[in-house]
């Protein structure tokens, strides 16, 4: 089930499905320690003597305010004549979530409405040595264990607190007792459970005949009973409205920040370019970690997460927002780079948002040699990156510390992990993580890296190392097409293995092999790449209803069983995505560059009503696949709008 509307203040993370249910709690890192481990939360209604969770019963529109991370969410149930608008935040200050509930009474008749509020905590991760109580002193319901605490309380008809409640243990069975009793319209008000707790608590409110009622939910998140207790304290003090407005009107100055006149483009496109940047926001932790996604869906696959930080994907969102014009949470992320950069200047595979290395996919040895387990591309990325931020902030006094401990020590990890004899860089695993080999993808990100440390020496007036960059990227450009082009097949090749002489090439399509053009490495109009670019385009562009662009040809990661034999792969939005951006390196006019637009629009068209991006989409009913939202995903739609906007201010009629 896909995740939906995150709500996020850089430290205390929720993530809702489509049925409205919180399943995923991330706090005090974004995407470390999920004390959900992606159980439901449910919520629901009871009236008339009749009961209903959130879910197929309910007809639900989960979006959210324009230009806002306050979401609008509107469910409706005929057959109980109610309809509930919610919004919901994370306050930008203190690590409070608050939920404001509309009551709809559909009915001409006065009713008593019953909400209802399940919690299935798995504190740090796992349902062992928990506590829920009822707390007479906050008049709370408290999940605690060891130094993570969840205080939840409400406010409905001027009362304070919570006034219904029933605590209990989770069966093996995952049942729980007290969602049996509120499914009665009653809790028993048991007052404490402790091992593998749960807790369920109730708002009753009075409805007037064809009139509203408003109440309001709130879950403070800290590491002692103190902290919870005084965050509460804030809330009854500022009231939940407060928190909620200044947050709304925080994120509407955030998103207008600079103004930006985006040239060219429908206000669909437009709306989800905003939209992307909020979401960027809410993966993106206050320590400076990127993360990849913070789905928990994907632990079925393979029983491990996307909620690291890869230095690639990491990389491109730092690029997106410093065009966009967002400084701070690219210098916190450089920093976090700075930081975990290994001695031997290299980034390993992915890195806990705490800075600790991850659960690493990639083995030390191939074939019986030993062999470092490493993405080149996430190290040479993180240069390319920063000279982006450079660029857009001019920002020398940043940049200076960097030099030495990040840009200095990456470069020269560079340009001595190569091949003497090819002067290509050695193998190392490819950016969709499957096979060890010399990609031509990561040759353009290291050489795109590579001029960028180039561009910083010469910033700094370091000519001698700055001629000795450019000197290493000028020599892996001439031997791309020395020993990455296929000449029987008339285009670059995927990767090669290493063979007397040269490489062994792989012939299979791959969309990365765009970055030549879209990294700047070759002239996008060179004959090898047009003939590589129009290669990809009729190879990997599905001929199904929902159309959009593979990863390559054979791609089986989350392939359904109903999807038809004969395509690549699922489409994604980042694949389409580098399409259009190839287009808009092609485009010599405005004419020709009309040509990447229906990506963006394939894109918009394939959003969930939120505006979240998936990684992937069903290729047949374009249902989203895999992880959502994908924070990749948001950064390629926003950098590619951006790059159009900028060559359409370029570009003559």
């Amino acid at each position: 089930m896909p995740k939906d509307i995150p709500v996020s203040n850089g430290s205390f993370l929720l993530n809702f499905d489509s049925d409205y249910q919180i399943r995923d709690i991330y706090f005090p890192f974004i995407g470390q320690e999920n004390h959900s481990s992606g159980r439901p939360f449910q919520f629901g209604v009871w009236v008339d003597g009749q009961y209903s969770w959130m879910g197929p019963d309910w007809e639900t529109n989960l979006r959210y305010r324009d230009n806002n991370l306050v979401t609008d969410v509107i469910l409706k149930n005929e057959a109980l004549s109610l309809e509930l608008r919610c919004s919901d935040v994370v306050d930008l200050e203190l690590n409070i979530y608050i939920r404001k509930i509309e009551v709809i009474n559909l009915k001409n008749k006065a009713r008593q409405v019953r909400l209802f509020f399940s919690h299935e905590f798995c504190l740090y991760g796992n349902d062992i040595g928990g506590t829920a109580y009822f707390d007479p002193r906050s008049c709370s319901i408290i999940h605690y264990k060891i130094h993570r605490y969840f205080l939840i309380s409400t406010w409905a008809h001027g009362k304070w607190g919570v006034q219904h409640f029933a605590c209990g243990r989770r069966e093996d069975s995952g049942g729980s007792e007290t969602v049996i009793e509120a499914n009665n319209g009653i809790l028993s008000g048991v007052a404490s459970a402790w091992g593998s707790p749960h807790s369920t608590i109730a708002i009753w409110l009075k409805l007037p005949a064809k009139g509203t009622t408003n109440a309001y939910y709130w879950m403070a998140a800290g590491t002692n009973y103190s902290e919870v207790a005084n965050l509460n304290l804030e809330v009854h003090n500022k009231t939940p409205e407060e928190l909620l407005k200044r947050s709304s009107k925080y994120w509407q100055t955030w998103i207008h920040k600079d103004s930006l006149k985006l040239q060219g483009l429908p206000k669909s496109v437009r709306d989800i370019y905003n939209r992307s940047l909020l979401i960027l926001r809410t993966q993106i932790d206050n320590h400076g970690a990127i993360i990849a996604a913070n789905d928990s869906d994907i632990i079925r696959f393979g029983k491990d997460t996307y909620s690291y930080m890869w230095g690639r994907d990491g990389a491109f969102v730092a690029a997106a927002l410093s065009k966009a014009g967002y400084s701070h949470p690219c210098m916190k992320y450089f920093d976090f780079c700075a930081r975990i950069l290994s001695d031997e200047g290299y980034l390993f595979q992915h890195y806990n948002p705490d800075g600790s290395l991850a659960s690493n996919w990639h083995s030390w040895l191939v074939e019986d040699k030993e062999v470092l387990p490493i993405q080149e591309d996430s190290t040479a990325l993180t240069l390319w990156a920063l000279w982006i931020y450079s660029q857009s902030m001019k920002d020398v006094e940043f940049i200076r510390p960097l030099y030495s401990k990040l840009i200095k020590k990456a470069a020269d990890f560079l340009v001595s992990y190569r091949d003497p004899q090819t002067h290509l860089p050695l193998p190392s695993y490819d950016l969709w993580e499957e096979r060890y080999a010399l990609h031509t993808y990561t040759v353009a990100s290291v050489i795109a890296g590579l001029r960028a440390a180039a561009n910083f020496a010469n910033l700094f007036q370091d000519a001698p190392l700055a001629e000795k960059y450019d000197s290493v990227a000028a020599e892996m450009t001439a031997a791309i097409s020395k020993h990455l082009y296929h000449k029987d097949l008339k285009r670059f090749a995927r990767s090669g293995s290493r063979i007397k002489g040269g490489y062994k090439l792989d012939k299979v399509i791959d969309i990365s092999l765009l970055s030549l053009a879209t990294l700047g490495v070759l002239d996008p109009k060179e004959p090898k790449m047009l003939e590589t670019a129009q290669a990809v385009r009729e190879e990997l562009w599905l001929k199904t209803p929902v159309e959009g662009c593979a990863r390559y040809q054979g791609d089986e990661y989350q392939r359904t069983e109903d999807s038809p034999k004969d395509i690549p792969g699922n489409p994604w939005f980042i694949s389409t995505l580098w399409l259009a951006e190839y287009y808009i390196d092609l485009a010599e006019n405005k004419e020709e560059l009309q040509a990447a637009l229906p990506y963006l629009k394939w894109c918009v068209k394939n959003s969930l009503p939120s505006g979240v991006l998936a990684e992937q989409v069903h290729p047949i009913n374009g249902s989203p696949l895999c992880v959502s939202p994908l924070t990749w995903s948001h950064s390629a739609f926003v950098w590619t709008v951006l790059r159009y906007s900028e060559k359409d201010k370029t570009l003559k009629k």
